[in-house]
């Protein structure tokens, strides 16, 4: 098995490195961690050791979202003991499965966008547009952060 996914990984360096990709291959190891918060609301992440010892870390579920390379073992258990602590603080939300809603929205926005741009030359004023939207939303979000009560302090906010 190992002989044939080493035959597939150098399949694929070629065919990228033809398209113009410089390819390292890095010898790592990929690990799956789940969490049953609630019946309907999984905590999923996949992370990445590689050879250089860096561990890079994306939430998988209950929205997708890449959180980053760090350096040591123990932050990025750190950071996941802090996610952990914070979803299951939000489960008792009763606003949790429209925050994932608005989550998952977001994303799909997001590859929208992108699909626009990749496919099609956009007007300056539409982007403009788009771009006064978004401002729009981030006032909304610093808006609501200062009506709203803060429930965890473990950890400072990256964001907001």
């Amino acid at each position: 098995m190992r002989k044939y996914i080493n035959a597939e990984a150098m399949q694929h360096a070629m065919k990228l490195a033809q398209m113009g990709a410089t390819v390292q291959q890095i010898n790592s190891k990929m690990c799956y961690v789940t969490f049953d918060l609630k019946e309907d609301i999984k905590l999923e992440y996949v992370y990445n050791i590689n050879s250089k010892e860096k561990y890079f870390l994306e939430r998988i579920k209950p929205y997708p979202l890449p959180i980053k390379v760090f350096d040591s073992e123990e932050d990025l258990i750190d950071i996941i003991q802090i996610d952990l602590e914070q979803f299951k603080s939000a489960i008792n939300s009763h606003n949790l499965s429209d925050f994932i809603k608005i989550n998952k929205r977001l994303n799909k926005t997001i590859k929208k966008f992108e699909d626009l741009f990749l496919y099609y030359n956009v007007p300056t004023i539409e982007m403009d547009i788009i771009m006064e939207e978004i401002s729009k939303i981030e006032e909304e979000i610093d808006k609501t952060k200062e009506i709203s009560k803060r429930i965890y302090f473990k950890k400072d906010p990256e964001n907001l």
